[in-house]
């Protein structure tokens, strides 16, 4: 399984009904930290995010990729949004 594909059933937990990722890892080829893991951009909806603030829609989306991050996870930008 890709890391784009640990990633999507990871964030699956969240009951998306919207997701994207975007893997930017060729972008940052020979960054010390790449080594360690893909640079993702990520943009999520779904309804667990709403009344929910944007600091808690980030941390919601770490904690749900939390196995991955340092493994297969280096750099996660997030896109959380409210359907």
């Amino acid at each position: 399984m890709s890391r784009v594909e640990r990633l999507r059933a990871a964030l699956a937990a969240l009951q998306p009904s919207q997701l994207d990722i975007r893997d930017d890892s060729a972008r940052h080829a020979g960054h010390p930290g790449a080594r360690e893991g893909g640079h993702f951009h990520v943009t999520i909806t779904a309804a667990a995010f709403a009344g929910v603030s944007r600091v808690e829609r980030h941390r919601m989306v770490y904690a749900a990729a939390a196995e991955l991050m340092g493994r297969d996870i280096h750099a996660l930008s997030i896109d959380a949004r409210v359907p």
